[in-house]
């Protein structure tokens, strides 16, 4: 009976040594704000406030699909699917939540963009911009910037003419190098060549492009605001503003930050971000007009509109993808 007991006692702390390793495991930081978790179930009951001219009060928030391995992105397909990274790769969802994949590997592609041509191009964790979809026309965009490589290339918007800007920030934690390329705002001309546009966003993240392409937005995750630009016509920026103030949500050793994420926009010009506080939504006019609470506990990661008449927000993070209804609509053919 004893030397049961003993065995039963080592086995018990053996496995309780091993538990926070697993958790850490599990939870392994992501550079956008927030930590991979397990995917949950979310709420299925959960309802919007009332946004003027955004949502209804009580408009349903849909779960079009879960359990998956992390999801991020979310770009508005012509058909009315919507692009995800998860599963590692690229799943496409329809709007009965049917899934397809459409590229197994992506390189832990973070943010997804459409250009004119109808290919998708990603910013991945694996230090790169490249064209991923459609099979074939697969093509690195850029790795470096002045001979150092990129530090974690985030999100991404591709204008009219082909140009593609992109945001490049630190995974949250990361140990840092004094010969790093600083955390930056670059882009990627039609002719291919890479300028850095800006550098004075503490944590550049989620970015877009106004629905007539002269102002470029920025969430700053390090900083209580949304930043905008104007677009020079060569894909430069000037006037750097602070646009729209966020609800300061994420604790920090250095106190809180806004922790915003995804970044997205509808054809009125209203931007969405995912942040702590759920889908924070601003004017054009950088006016915070009110927030939807995301269906589980966790932040959100991103987002994009899709769907029949291109009218539904598309919310990704956690496993998780859902939708709103929305009064307005997304920009057509640009998805997010």
């Amino acid at each position: 009976m004893t030397s049961r007991a003993s065995l039963f006692t080592v086995i018990c702390l053996v496995c309780c040594a091993a538990l926070p390793a697993q958790t850490q495991q599990r939870q392994g930081g992501r550079g956008q704000g927030a930590q991979q978790q397990a995917a949950q179930a979310p709420a299925t009951d959960k309802v919007t406030p009332e946004i003027p001219g955004v949502v209804k009060a009580g408009t349903k928030i849909e779960i079009v699909t879960s359990g998956l391995r992390g999801s991020d992105a979310g770009v508005g397909m012509p058909d009315g699917s919507v692009l995800v990274g998860a599963n590692g790769g690229v799943i496409k969802v329809d709007a009965d939540g049917k899934v397809t994949t459409l590229v197994e590997d992506s390189e832990q592609a973070a943010g997804l963009a459409l250009d004119s041509k109808g290919r998708v191009i990603a910013a991945q964790y694996s230090k790169k911009v490249s064209v991923i979809y459609p099979k074939g026309s697969e093509e690195v965009l850029t790795a470096s910037f002045d001979g150092k490589p990129y530090i974690r290339p985030n999100d991404l918007v591709v204008d009219k003419k082909g140009g593609v800007y992109f945001t490049d920030c630190y995974q949250i934690g990361a140990k840092r190098s004094p010969d790093d390329l600083p955390q930056a705002v670059y882009y990627i001309a039609p002719s291919k060549k890479v300028i850095k546009v800006a550098a004075d966003v503490n944590r550049p993240n989620g970015i877009t492009l106004s629905p007539d392409e002269k102002t470029l937005y920025v969430n700053d995750w390090d900083g209580p605001y949304l930043v905008a630009y104007d677009v020079q016509g060569d894909g430069t920026l000037k006037n750097r503003r602070n646009f729209g103030k966020f609800d300061l949500k994420q604790e920090t050793d250095h106190g809180l930050v806004s922790g915003a994420d995804g970044l997205c926009i509808d054809n009125a010009g209203r931007t969405f971000s995912t942040t702590p506080a759920g889908v924070q939504v601003f004017s054009a006019k950088g006016e915070h007009l009110g927030n939807i609470e995301a269906p589980y506990d966790m932040p959100p990661q991103n987002c994009g509109f899709g769907g029949p008449g291109n009218s539904y927000l598309y919310v990704t993070g956690r496993g998780v993808v859902y939708r709103i209804h929305t009064l307005g609509a997304g920009i057509k053919n640009r998805g997010k």
